[in-house]
């Protein structure tokens, strides 16, 4: 840092902060009279509106969900819209009930994935007038990525396998489903090729050949638990499954059900 700059924030020296080296603040604009319209200010010409529902991963008739247009290094990022041209402070008290369902829910949803910590509930608002939060998912055990500065290591990380990535849309999608709604996102195909030839063998050590297919230890390795993943962690929670607590109903609410 020139010794001439102010001194840097002492965030910078937090692990968490994605960059190291020489740093320089940038000089503070001075604040306009008029501040520009956001995307979408006018309905007519909001992108959220016109977005067909095939947009999106999961749809009902107030609310929908839609992912990035491709993978990035984070294992899902997601943003909740509202189905009506609303900001958040415009919302009527039916739909700010149903935002804090929709929220739980659809954190819940995204946390389930396997190698997902915590789930990162984020709305600015700068950018589009069209009511709009993302979650983003942080993996787990990576503790650099913790807090602040998780959608800025979203940019720095490689970008997820895409198969993943559909897969955990696929996931995501029919867990909200479970809920009412309609799931749009489809698992990726399974790129499954046959061998070119089948070998009998001679030593007769297949299970095939010796019978141990047909017996109860072959059927008790089928039943066995799933494997565990990559990162050594397997949520608790699977989908279709949420959460209960003693006298904690977030579903039960008459008129939340239907359209949520």
């Amino acid at each position: 840092m020139p010794p001439d700059s102010p001194a840097l924030p002492e965030f910078t020296n937090w692990p968490t902060f994605p960059f190291e080296g020489s740093l320089r603040l940038k000089g503070i604009d001075d604040p306009v009279a008029e501040e520009p319209l956001r995307q979408g200010e006018d309905p007519e010409s909001c992108l959220a509106c016109l977005a067909p529902d095939d947009a999106y991963i999961w749809v009902s008739d107030r609310w929908r969900v839609r992912a990035l247009d491709r993978p990035t290094g984070l294992p899902m990022v997601l943003i909740l819209e509202s189905r009506s041209h609303l900001d958040l402070g415009d919302l009527p008290n039916l739909l700010a009930a149903e935002l804090g369902v929709m929220t739980v829910r659809l954190e819940r949803a995204v946390r389930s994935l396997d190698g997902v910590a915590r789930v990162h509930v984020n709305r600015w608002g700068d950018g589009s007038a069209h009511l709009h939060l993302w979650f983003l998912a942080r993996p787990y055990g990576m503790l650099q990525l913790r807090g602040t500065f998780l959608s800025l290591w979203d940019d720095i990380l490689p970008a997820i396998p895409e198969q993943r990535w559909r897969e955990n849309l696929a996931l995501v999608a029919a867990w909200l489903a479970e809920f009412g709604g309609r799931p749009l996102a489809e698992p990726p195909r399974i790129d499954w090729q046959s061998p070119s030839r089948v070998d009998a063998g001679s030593g007769g050590d297949s299970p095939v050949d010796s019978g141990e297919a047909d017996s109860p230890a072959a059927d008790n390795a089928l039943e066995g638990p799933s494997e565990v993943a990559a990162s050594g962690r397997r949520n608790t929670a699977t989908v279709g499954r949420t959460p209960t607590w003693p006298g904690l109903d977030l579903d039960s609410e008459e008129g939340w059900e239907d359209g949520v």
